[in-house]
């Protein structure tokens, strides 16, 4: 698939950001600016951290109808979303997520909470 054809997915406003919120990591940052990101500690993850109460690939984080979603790939320890365990959740400015210790926030352009 091109570069091209990614992008095509990606709202032009509205787009999301991560931030570790707590732990090793915390501060690290990084745009939800591809059709589709999986985060976990295996090589194979577009965003690959060395947590190990994380899963080689936990979570996919990508678009849908303009707005940001996360969805747990089968992790082991879940994807918890404002404390609440999903398999596929719609994301907001703000939005908390866990996965194993890792704690992230959830950032949408252009939404001040």
């Amino acid at each position: 698939m091109s570069a091209a054809s990614n992008e095509a997915s990606v709202p032009s406003t509205g787009r999301a950001l991560v931030r570790v919120a707590s732990g090793f990591y915390e501060g690290l940052e990084w745009p939800l600016d591809r059709a589709s990101t999986v985060i976990g500690r295996g090589r194979s993850a577009d965003l690959m951290l060395n947590e190990a109460t994380i899963s080689r690939a936990h979570a996919l984080f990508g678009y849908e109808g303009g707005k940001a979603f996360v969805q747990d790939l089968g992790s082991t320890n879940g994807t918890l979303v404002n404390g609440t365990k999903h398999e596929r959740q719609v994301l907001s400015d703000g939005d908390e997520l866990r996965m194993g210790r890792l704690v992230l926030e959830i950032r949408v352009e252009g939404v001040h909470a």
